[in-house]
């Protein structure tokens, strides 16, 4: 149960911070987004019945299963990816709300 609520809040927050204006607040979304989603993908392997997988030590039919553990790991590699470059974008777009008109060196009469 609290497993299920903590999964809830970071999608709560995740989602909340992504709604948000700027771009970094949206990399930091992302970021505990993908929490959520580790730890969804975690349970979804439902390690309490099972046991580690050492070969000699116990039946290989009981051992925890790998795949989600491997999907966990592939979410982390491609979160810190897309978090680099939405971060990236942040630096590099960070002065484009100005509203001043460039001087071009152009003489205009009024």
């Amino acid at each position: 149960m609290i497993l299920a609520l903590t999964i809830g809040f970071l999608v709560a927050g995740g989602t909340y911070l992504l709604l948000q204006r700027s771009l970094v607040r949206i990399a930091f979304g992302v970021g505990v987004l993908s929490h959520a989603v580790n730890l969804f993908l975690l349970t979804a392997g439902i390690t309490a019945y099972r046991q580690e997988p050492l070969a000699s030590r116990m039946d290989p039919a009981q051992a925890a299963d790998p795949l989600p553990q491997a999907f966990v790991l592939t979410a982390i590699v491609i979160t810190l990816a897309v978090t680099v470059f939405l971060l990236a974008l942040a630096v590099i777009g960070r002065n484009d709300n100005t509203h001043r008109v460039p001087e071009t060196g152009e003489e205009h009469d009024r």
